[in-house]
């Protein structure tokens, strides 16, 4: 063979994956603990004891159910402290949290913790600020059943093809809950386009900020990408 015939061999890419991508949704059901908090102390001790699944349904499921706003509300617990309690400081300081970056449900429920209780301790007078009756925060805890979906996909075409049609909750699956899942800063679409031989265009739709787009707007950046992959 010769050497640039080689090299042109070494250098293709695969067009078919080993295995194909499996496309999967998330229903999420929710159910109320009884749990409640009318200020802020409170709110803490319970942020401490409450299962993950109210951390998860409270930041994760959040932002799910408000994919549509830009830029997108970050968690529960900033929402109520700021427009219920008036805490706009903690709020903000809550809003900034990059709920992505943290690939378990224990470091953020700790992370939400410090910062309340740093703020608790600069700003006595917060500890006795409290909801009216009805507005208190109400813990739920989100039951996450995962279901498969009719979509596969083994090639790069198939890929878009399929991102095209897809739900928005089987995006959020894949994109949001994939730290959670694989315990690191990526997620499903990226490790499979990069066992594909594409670890370029896994790269960018990693690094894409999806607290900068609707789900839908996300959706259309990652179809571009691979589109342009495809592009003669």
């Amino acid at each position: 063979m010769e050497p640039e015939q080689e090299s042109r061999v070494i250098s293709a890419k695969p067009t078919q994956a080993a295995q194909p991508f499996r496309f999967s949704t998330s229903l999420v059901l929710q159910e109320a603990t009884g749990l409640r908090a009318a200020r802020l102390p409170v709110l803490a001790r319970l942020l401490q004891t409450v299962p993950d699944s109210c951390i998860y349904h409270h930041t994760h499921y959040f932002l799910l159910s408000h994919h549509y706003l830009t830029p997108e509300p970050s968690n529960d617990f900033a929402y109520w402290i700021g427009e219920v309690l008036g805490e706009e400081a903690l709020g903000e300081r809550l809003a900034s949290l990059d709920i992505i970056e943290y690939t378990d449900l224990g470091s953020l429920r700790q992370r939400l913790v410090d910062i309340i209780e740093d703020y608790l301790k600069r700003t006595p007078a917060a500890r006795f600020k409290f909801a009216s009756e009805g507005e208190e925060f109400f813990f739920v805890k989100s039951v996450h059943v995962v279901l498969p979906t009719p979509y596969t996909a083994a090639t790069l075409e198939e890929f878009a093809d399929v991102l095209e049609r897809v739900s928005v909750r089987s995006l959020y699956f894949h994109v949001f809950d994939a730290p959670l899942r694989l315990r690191q800063r990526t997620n499903d679409f990226s490790l499979w386009l990069e066992q594909l031989g594409y670890p370029d265009l896994a790269r960018e739709i990693a690094v894409l900020d999806p607290y900068s787009y609707t789900l839908e707007t996300l959706r259309s950046l990652m179809v571009s990408l691979v589109r342009r992959m495809l592009t003669p």
